[in-house]
């Protein structure tokens, strides 16, 4: 019997035998939507499920899946919403997506933006320059007049003409006017602001005439406008002061909380805030209160996030992390930066090792510069500027040959030296003997790579798959790879056996559906035309 094209394609047991020649390159720009493809005039799109039966049929210039539940079909100058089954749901009157923030299709059309709802609504025409978006909210412009449409109601309302107007990220409407600051969807819309500014929690920092305070997202105040100097900190978290005393305070929906509140000086500098009393170092704090409160601290320096290195007065020092010691204050190091496997990398007189968890020395301070471990495999510098590996107990692994290596991941780096880039093991030898140009990780431990601008893969153990030899790859997983090579797809396994020969346009996968979306290469078909004695065209078809 024989056995449908298609079906074979797709069959996990009915694969072609491995391609003869070397396949190639990955894309070190992996495309979310899964989609490799070359524009071509309108022709034939097949869907077809995992298992290789063919689902449907449908004419487009192209397919887009935006998520497992958007699919968008172009043909010509029209816009679709597609079903499952390529069938137009919605025609989007749209020349081209703008721009998808779930819910929301912005659609770009010649009168300007438009917005529909990924159900298939139309919530605002195409007639917008710009549409900012979120999840229940719309903001909109039109000339000089703003507007919001609101999905609760579904109503769109003008908020007039102001200079300028933004959508926070959690979607409170700020606008601004003649200098002033406005909340035109809170209960005072018409109450003027010195300053309204966003920040990564959910509370916005205000200011007025007589001070500073925090707004809820209904627009209320929570600390009142009193404060002399406000900052934000982190999370929901403030740092102010006010009438000769500093405050660390936390938002709340009702009502903030002054969680610290000190007469004593409190510097803060980006993350690191320290407490001093009668003029002496005494706390490091955090954005909730004391941190650490111990006399004798000479010096504090903020190295990582979360990681201080503080130095005593006794020319002891350690390393104090959010929740405790990572390095407890005994080390006689001058320094002590943040580390991992147990160990940290540390410095004195100038040389440098590594300390462990009590302070004391594991590795000499003997090296001119060395970086954190990963794997139990460090880096050092011995006087010049390249770098080679180190075990855990001080053994010198690799020779100083390289100008970077990159942390051990599955027991493989990436090294890089004057002829280019290669895979490191944990010896430090070289997996692959001629150097690549890029060399970037993937999904499950596999390897794009680059060479002369061509493009391949590799496996997890650093055997080549794919020679650079194409000019897209792209690893959706083991069983299923992209290649494109001279405007035509196709996919391959990591075996080498063929999914698709590479003889498309358009290979789209929908894991989430469990379809695969197929374009033939069009090619078009030419018919001479036999001139006759007398220059005249015969006719024909």
């Amino acid at each position: 019997m024989r056995v449908p094209l298609a079906f074979l394609y797709l069959n996990p047991f009915l694969i072609y035998p491995k391609m003869n020649a070397p396949i190639s390159k990955i894309s070190l720009l992996i495309s979310l939507l899964g989609i490799l493809a070359f524009p071509i005039s309108a022709q034939t799109w097949e869907a077809y499920d995992l298992q290789g039966n063919l689902k449907s049929r449908a004419v487009y210039d192209e397919i887009k899946i935006l998520s497992e539940s958007v699919i968008i079909g172009k043909k010509g100058s029209s816009l679709f919403l597609l079903s499952r089954d390529l069938k137009p749901i919605v025609n989007l009157e749209g020349e081209d997506i703008y721009q998808y923030l779930a819910p929301w299709i912005l659609v770009k059309g010649p009168n300007g933006l438009g917005a529909y709802h990924e159900y298939g609504q139309q919530v605002l025409k195409l007639e917008y320059q710009e549409i900012q978006t979120y999840i229940t909210r719309l903001l909109a412009k039109r000339g000089n007049e703003y507007f919001v449409f609101e999905r609760g109601s579904g109503k769109t309302t003008s908020l007039g003409s102001p200079e300028s107007a933004k959508l926070t990220k959690l979607g409170m409407v700020i606008t601004l006017d003649q200098g002033k600051y406005y909340l035109p969807l809170s209960s005072n819309p018409r109450k003027a602001y010195n300053l309204l500014e966003e920040n990564e929690g959910k509370y916005l920092l205000a200011k007025e005439s007589t001070g500073f305070g925090i707004i809820n997202l209904e627009g209320d105040y929570v600390m009142p406008p009193t404060l002399s100097q406000l900052e934000y900190s982190k999370n929901d978290y403030f740092f102010g002061f006010d009438q000769n005393q500093y405050l660390l305070i936390e938002g709340d929906e009702i009502k903030a909380d002054v969680s610290y509140n000190s007469f004593h000086k409190i510097t803060k500098s980006g993350d690191l805030m320290l407490e001093y009393i009668h003029g002496k170092l005494r706390r490091v704090m955090n954005e909730k209160g004391i941190l650490l409160d111990v006399v004798g601290m000479e010096e504090v320096k903020l190295v990582e996030k979360d990681h201080y290195f503080i130095r005593f007065r006794e020319n002891k020092s350690g390393l104090l992390g959010k929740s405790g010691w990572l390095v407890r204050p005994e080390s006689d190091a001058d320094w002590i930066g943040a580390g991992s496997d147990g160990l940290f990398p540390a410095g004195k007189k100038g040389s440098q090792g590594f300390v462990n968890s009590s302070g004391k020395w594991v590795i000499e301070p003997k090296f001119s510069n060395v970086k954190k471990f990963s794997e139990q495999i460090g880096e050092y510098q011995n006087g010049s500027s390249f770098w080679g590996l180190l075990g855990s107990n001080g053994q010198i692994i690799s020779s100083p040959e390289w100008d970077e290596i990159k942390p051990f991941i599955s027991g493989k780096s990436i090294g890089k030296n004057s002829s280019g880039l290669f895979l490191l093991d944990r010896s430090g030898s070289k997996i692959n003997a001629m150097p690549y140009d890029q060399i970037c990780r993937v999904n499950e431990g596999y390897f794009l790579v680059e060479k002369g601008g061509k493009r391949g893969l590799l496996n997890p153990e650093g055997v080549e798959i794919v020679a650079p030899e194409f000019d897209l790859i792209q690893f959706e997983n083991k069983d299923f790879v992209l290649l494109g090579k001279g405007g035509k797809v196709g996919a391959i396994k990591d075996t080498g056996d063929v999914v698709f020969p590479i003889n498309y346009e358009a290979i789209i996968p929908d894991w989430s559906n469990g379809q695969i979306y197929l374009k033939e290469l069009y090619v078009p078909v030419v018919i001479p035309v036999e001139e006759s004695k007398n220059g005249k065209r015969k006719k024909g078809a």
